[in-house]
């Protein structure tokens, strides 16, 4: 495990004035073992794991805790090569030499052994599946060899042979596929997905490869191939270090397809995944591109920066030595940690978002700063799709975007740009309410009504409207179609990483090392690719059809219960009212904004708050621009409710016509008894009693309409009430009411006659 030296200059820690979108947290998970021989990660159990002399001990990686406790297991003394659990953790197998892998029965502590058959054939590597077919698959350079096997059987049964002759393979648990190179160069790849639902073996292909000579036969290398995955689709990347390409393959079960490339500015790089993100780390210059496949762009997300460690002081350092990781054997501190050097030449890169230092024995997660990379473009469109597309930090997602919408308000941005800004916030959450991602706890309603057509013909400004659909790379294959095939679903926990190998010897393919690992470990790479480029690169000559099937990871992450997605309510609650309060002078500009919220919103027939219609008509008023409040409320841009009708009364206080709009909303709405109120509390007390009668409303007490009648001191209209209810409620000659008023009628007659 001895580590060479770095030419690297050491990266200062927590550096205030250093600027990353990317970034390694202090404190790291500190795996170093006194007397250790080497460090494996099983991506299947999403373990580290590190072999003593007698001894494993496994760190748990998911969800990251430096501080967790490792577990420990006795094994057989011998040479370790690969090492990796049963998914159930029930067994144990180790890979002795290039002709043997003994089976460990962690309960009883039984071992037996699988050998080649030949001494021609070697062990490249093995990793277990959750099939019902197969529980282990041994890849050997005569194939693959696939074998069930009992925690209470001391053998393994053959249940299936792929002969080929394999020079290298490379697999990751997350996707359930491995890569098959063949060739002289290497670049023949047959790939197979061993899932639970079964075993699909995807059509031969070849790497293009640029020659730095007219004669020259480069041969690719393992640790040019990454499988990643990333919105639930496959890709391979392949790294050509004399065109200096980063090439995109996506997998389907019937073709595979290059979808393009992007360029890369280091012979040496790494990836990683995060959040579906990808990361393409630029080794040599020491910064990190990030990519988001899903858009249709090969633009990055932000420029190139550095990765930094965040978290770390000297103080902090001194309390992690002190926590508890007092493990026998543990080297629980790292003197040079203070030095440790960004991108040094022992750092392997893990899937999907993992960085294991060799040297130091430390496990690094890889983090995305969402709030530096929203806040490093001017592009509020494009930040805010990027944003919404967030899952793992969803509700600071969420927070930023709500931020944003807030600042292009007050900062009075064109129309136009604030609308499509609106526009894919409401067509998020759109999505998410068909796609059943969002919060289960939310009360989403969907509108029936079709009046929001009248706030599109409404709206004299012309707004050009981004497309905020979610679309698929573009690629052409042959034949020129299309690929239009997305899978829309929840990012996948990568976890897959071939039992990698982290000794120095990688040169050799008999190890799945850093090669593989790292290919693994290089997460996610979708490429966006433009038309010209995406030329297909497979056995199949034509690109899928509609019903071909993109090849899907078995292992979806469950459905989580927070979202970056924005509701109408949200977006009156945190952006439109505070900003109501905070905009001065003018109304008309926000107004107008509104006016394009409602107008995004009756599109995907989502139902807004009525606090959007109370504050509209709060800001119209305020200005006094009655007329266009008015048109508003006829062409119904602001649907009618009780709480619409009651704001243009306290609002046409001082306009006539405001309040009468608010009178007729309540008859429309058959809210007899208020609108009765109403025309009690103006004085039309004649008029209210006809109307009740009229509409048999009996809710109303007599009482309200003689107290408000003497309060008048209009003795004929006190009279006519009387004699009203006299006339049409039984018995009310016999109620206090009517002997009350009678005597205040006879007094108010008799001060007119004095």
């Amino acid at each position: 495990m001895s580590a060479q030296a770095s030419s690297s200059q050491p990266s200062g820690f927590g550096s205030s004035g250093a600027l990353s979108h990317v970034y390694i947290q202090y404190p790291p998970l500190r795996c170093k073992i006194s007397g250790a021989r080497n460090i494996f990660y099983d991506d299947g159990t999403k373990q580290l794991i590190v072999p003593t002399s007698d001894q494993v001990f496994c760190w748990k990686t998911t969800p990251f805790n430096p501080n967790v406790t490792p577990s420990s297991d006795q094994i057989g003394e011998g040479p370790v090569l690969s090492i990796r659990f049963s998914l159930d953790l029930k067994l144990l197998a180790v890979q002795r030499s290039p002709h043997e892998v003994q089976i460990q029965n962690r309960e009883s502590g039984d071992t037996f052994s699988f050998k080649c058959r030949s001494e021609s054939e070697r062990i490249l590597g093995f990793f277990w599946t959750d099939s019902p077919t197969c529980d282990i698959v041994f890849v050997k350079t005569s194939g693959l060899e696939l074998f069930s096997c009992s925690s209470g059987i001391r053998s393994l049964q053959l249940v299936e042979t792929k002969k080929l002759n394999v020079s290298w393979y490379v697999y990751t648990h997350e996707s359930r596929l491995v890569l098959l190179a063949t060739g002289m160069q290497c670049k023949n790849l047959t790939g197979y997905q061993i899932s639970s639902v079964g075993i699909v073996r995807l059509p031969r292909f070849d790497m293009a490869m640029a020659k730095s000579e007219a004669n020259s036969k480069p041969v690719l290398a393992a640790e040019d191939i990454y499988i990643v995955t990333v919105y639930g689709r496959i890709y391979c990347l392949q790294l050509d270090k004399i065109a200096m390409q980063l090439y995109c393959y996506r997998f389907y079960r019937d073709a595979v397809i290059q979808q393009g490339s992007l360029p890369v500015y280091s012979t040496k790089i790494a990836v990683s995944v995060v959040d579906n993100v990808l990361l393409v780390h630029q080794v040599d210059a020491k910064v990190v591109i990030i990519y988001d496949i899903f858009a249709d762009s090969q633009v990055p997300v932000s420029a190139p920066l550095p990765l930094l460690v965040r978290g770390f002081s000297r103080a902090n350092a001194a309390a992690s030595q002190l926590m508890g990781q007092n493990v026998e054997g543990l080297e629980g501190k790292d003197s040079n940690h203070g030095e440790t050097v960004i991108y040094a030449d022992e750092w392997v890169f893990l899937v999907p978002d993992l960085i294991c230092d060799i040297a130091n024995g430390i496990l690094w997660k890889i983090h995305l700063d969402l709030e530096a990379i929203s806040s490093s473009s001017s592009e509020v469109q494009t930040v805010l799709e990027f944003l919404q597309r967030r899952k793992l930090e969803a509700n600071k997602a969420k927070q930023l975007c709500l931020a944003m919408a807030r600042t292009i308000i007050l900062e009075r941005r064109p129309v136009p740009m604030v609308a499509r800004a609106i526009d894919v916030l409401v067509n998020c959450f759109s999505l998410s309410i068909k796609t059943g991602k969002h919060h289960m706890g939310s009360k989403v309603e969907r509108s029936s009504t079709t009046s929001g057509s009248n706030v599109n013909s409404a709206i004299d400004e012309s707004i050009s409207q981004a497309d905020t659909s979610e679309k698929p790379p573009k690629q052409e294959s042959g034949s020129g179609t299309q690929d239009k095939s997305i899978v829309k679903s929840s990012s996948v926990t990568s976890e897959s990483e071939d039992n990698v190998s982290f000794a120095k010897n990688r040169g050799k393919s008999i190890n799945v090392d850093l090669s593989s690992s790292e290919q693994n470990g290089g997460n996610l790479v979708g490429t966006d690719v433009s038309g010209d480029e995406a030329q297909p690169s497979v056995v199949r000559p034509q690109a899928p059809g509609s019903g071909s099937t993109p090849l899907r990871t078995d292992e979806q992450q469950e459905s989580l219960v927070t979202s970056a997605a924005i509701s109408p309510d949200d977006l009156c609650s945190f952006v439109f009212a505070p900003i109501e309060e905070e905009m001065a002078g003018d109304s008309s500009y926000l107004v107008a904004i509104i006016v394009e919220f409602l107008r995004s919103a009756n599109l995907e027939r989502l139902k807004v708050p009525l606090n959007i219609y109370v504050l509209m008509i709060q800001l119209l008023a305020r200005n006094e621009n009655y007329a266009e409040l008015g048109l508003f409320i006829m062409n119904k841009i602001i649907e009618p409710s009780k709480e619409v009708a009651m704001q243009l009364l306290a609002s046409g206080r001082h306009n006539f016509q405001t309040r009468k709009l608010g009178l007729d909303m309540l008859r429309e709405l058959a809210l007899h008894h208020d609108y009765v109120l109403l025309l009690v509390q103006d004085g039309y007390y004649l008029e209210a009693l006809r109307f009740a009668r009229k509409t048999k409303v009996n809710t109303v007490q007599p009482s309200l309409f003689l107290e408000a009648t003497y309060a008048s001191n209009d003795s004929q209209h006190l009279a006519a009430v009387l004699r009203f209810f006299s006339d049409f409620i039984p018995r009310f000659k016999s109620t206090t009411d009517h002997q009350t008023y009678s005597r205040y009628l006879a007094e108010m007659n008799t001060m007119v006659t004095a």
